[in-house]
C-alpha cells in the first residue's frame, strides 16, 4: 500500500473507508422541531465558551428523517440545538444528537465533530400525527408529538400565489456550531475545536406549522432532560433537499485558550483600564 493511497483514503478502516469524500447531499431531508423554553442556568451549562447563549431561553428539540445521504444511507437522527452568539453573530449551537446509523455517527463526529451517539430514533405519520421517539437502550428518553400539516408555513401568510420559503432557507443555512474534541494516543486533546459550517444548495419542498408537545426523559447517557421543558413555543415541519459542505475552525482552544485571556482580564491593569 503506497503512502499516496493512504493519504487519499476518506475515512477508516483502510480496507473498507466508513464514509467516502464529501460534500454530501440529503434528498428529501424531513425535519420536526419543537421549540421551547428551558432554564437559563441549564442552557448556559450546556454551552461552551466562548460561545454566549443569546438570551431567549429557547432550546430546540429536532428529530430529523434523512432517507437518501450520499455516503450515508438512511437514517433518522434526534437532538438538542440551542440558538448562541459568537461575536455578535446568531448561530446554533449543537448540543447533542442520537442517530441509528454507523457512517453519519463516524463521519459526523471524525469532520465536523457533531456530538453524535447510537440509538433508537424514528420520526413518522401516525393516522393524524407526526410522532418522534427516542430510545436509548432500551429506555425512552423523548417523546414528541404536532398535528400532522395543520397549516402551511411557507403560504399562509403571502397567499397561496405568493409562497415564500426564505425564511425557512435563512433558518437552515445559519451557521451551526460543534464542540469537536478529539484525543491523541497519550489521551490528551489532538483538537480542541468550535467547528462551524453552513448548509448550501437548499431547496424547501414543503414547510408546516402546528401546536407540539414534548416530553423528556432523564438517561445519564442521553441527557436530554437535563435542558428542562418549561413551556413548548410550537413546532415546524418542512421536507428540503441540501448539501453539507466540509466546514471550517472558529475557535481553536489548543491555540487561543480562554484561561490565558481571563488572566489577562483579571490582572491589576486589566483591572485599572476597566
Amino acid at each position: 500500500m503506497k503512502i499516496e493511497d493512504i493519504l487519499m483514503t476518506a475515512s477508516m478502516p483502510i480496507a473498507s473507508p466508513t464514509y467516502p469524500k464529501g460534500p454530501y447531499r440529503f434528498v428529501n431531508r424531513e425535519y420536526m422541531i419543537i421549540s421551547y423554553e428551558s432554564d437559563p442556568a441549564a442552557i448556559r451549562e450546556a454551552v461552551p465558551e466562548p460561545l454566549q447563549p443569546d438570551g431567549s431561553n429557547t432550546v430546540l428539540y429536532e428529530f430529523i428523517r434523512m432517507p437518501d445521504s450520499t455516503g450515508f444511507g438512511d437514517y433518522t437522527e434526534s437532538g438538542i440545538v440551542i440558538p448562541c452568539t459568537y461575536k455578535g453573530e446568531s448561530v446554533n449551537f449543537v448540543a447533542q444528537m442520537y442517530l441509528d446509523c454507523e457512517p453519519p455517527i463516524s463521519g459526523g463526529r471524525e469532520i465536523w465533530g457533531f456530538p453524535k451517539k447510537l440509538a433508537d430514533v424514528s420520526l413518522k405519520v401516525n393516522r393524524d400525527t407526526l410522532a418522534g421517539r427516542l430510545e436509548y437502550g432500551d429506555q425512552l428518553v423523548a417523546v414528541a408529538s404536532m398535528a400532522y400539516k395543520h397549516e402551511n408555513a411557507i403560504c399562509a401568510h403571502h397567499g397561496s400565489q405568493m409562497c415564500d420559503v426564505t425564511p425557512f432557507i435563512r433558518k437552515l443555512t445559519k451557521t451551526q456550531v460543534n464542540l469537536k474534541i478529539i484525543p491523541d494516543v497519550d489521551g490528551s486533546p489532538a483538537i480542541a475545536q468550535l467547528v462551524a459550517y453552513n448548509l448550501t444548495d437548499v431547496q424547501v419542498k414543503g414547510a408546516w406549522e402546528s401546536p407540539a408537545r414534548l416530553h423528556l426523559i432523564p438517561h445519564v447517557n442521553a441527557p436530554v432532560a437535563d435542558l428542562p421543558v418549561r413551556r413548548v413555543v410550537g413546532g415546524t415541519h418542512f421536507v428540503a433537499d441540501l448539501t453539507l459542505p466540509y466546514g471550517r475552525v472558529l475557535y481553536d482552544y489548543l491555540k487561543e485558550p480562554l484561561w490565558d485571556a481571563r488572566s489577562a482580564m483579571s490582572s491589576p491593569l486589566a483591572a485599572q483600564l476597566a
